[in-house]
């Protein structure tokens, strides 16, 4: 069996089980026209044949082109398919990072979370021992303002148990007071309210009724005179005659000297002992 070269280079280019398919009947061809005797008589027949077996073997050359084009997309085609699967299990490999970054970021943000939680519950718990200790401490500063409260009493009322014996001379002597009475008296309001007078005297003065009004503090402060002058304010709308008012420390600041000479120049201010010194 003879075929051209163009015939054998396009064979090359087909599929194998085609080119066997072909080759198979290219050899029953050959054989057939091996055993067929031809006659002068058909010669003719025989070229019609051969024409058409010519024909045949053209449209088959045409054909196996074809299909070999068609191969060649194909070929390219997968080829593009093998690019895009590439380029897909790229793509998911990147998202599967992706994936495995967020997971590890959620489980950074979870453990964040946690501590977090618990340092609340840390404050939370801090924050109910400064409450117990404020509470403690504020139970604590009752106390001792009841303490210092009961201290200032005791020592107020111990500068005018010191005070009582020589008020009259001091009255006397100071503002021409001729004493009737020396007390500590609690005054009564009309309306059941009622002041405590540490130094409470009675007297008279040029045939009229007078009175001596002390407050006495170890160490007078401004709020001190505030009290005192408000309550001289309140015993003048009770008390019938004139009112004098006298403040007794230990002590004075210069602060609340001024303080007091400013506001309140009514108030004489003494030290205990102007007051025991006058026997």
């Amino acid at each position: 069996m003879n075929l051209s070269a163009v015939l054998i280079r396009k064979l090359e280019d087909i599929d194998p089980k085609m080119k066997d398919v072909f080759l198979c009947f290219m050899e029953e061809v050959d054989e057939k026209t091996r055993i067929i005797s031809v006659g002068r008589s058909d010669f003719d027949e025989l070229k019609d044949i051969v024409r058409q077996l010519a024909e045949t073997q053209n449209r088959t050359g045409h054909r196996i082109e074809e299909l070999a084009e068609a191969q060649s997309r194909t070929e390219h085609r997968l080829e593009e398919l093998a690019e895009a699967q590439n380029r897909t299990e790229h793509r998911l490999e990147e998202l599967a990072e992706a994936q495995s970054r967020t997971e590890h970021r959620i489980e950074e943000l979870a453990e964040a979370q946690s501590r977090t939680e618990h340092r609340l519950e840390e404050l939370a718990e801090a924050q109910k021992q400064t409450e117990i200790s404020v509470n403690a401490l504020s139970v604590g500063m009752k106390d001792l303002r009841s303490q210092v409260g009961g201290l200032s009493m005791t020592v107020g009322y111990g500068i005018e148990d010191r005070l009582m014996p020589h008020l009259h001379r001091f009255a006397l002597q100071e503002f021409g007071i001729e004493v009737t009475l020396v007390d500590r008296r609690n005054i009564v309001y009309p309306d059941g309210k009622y002041d405590e007078v540490n130094l409470y005297v009675e007297g008279k003065k040029d045939s009229l009724p007078v009175f001596l009004i002390g407050e006495s503090k170890a160490q007078p402060g401004k709020k001190d005179f505030d009290r005192f002058a408000k309550r001289i304010e309140r015993l003048q709308n009770v008390l019938k005659g004139q009112i004098t008012a006298v403040m007794v420390g230990y002590h004075y600041t210069p602060e609340v000297e001024a303080y007091a000479s400013r506001l309140y120049p009514n108030i004489f201010r003494y030290k205990t002992f102007q007051i025991t010194a006058m026997g």
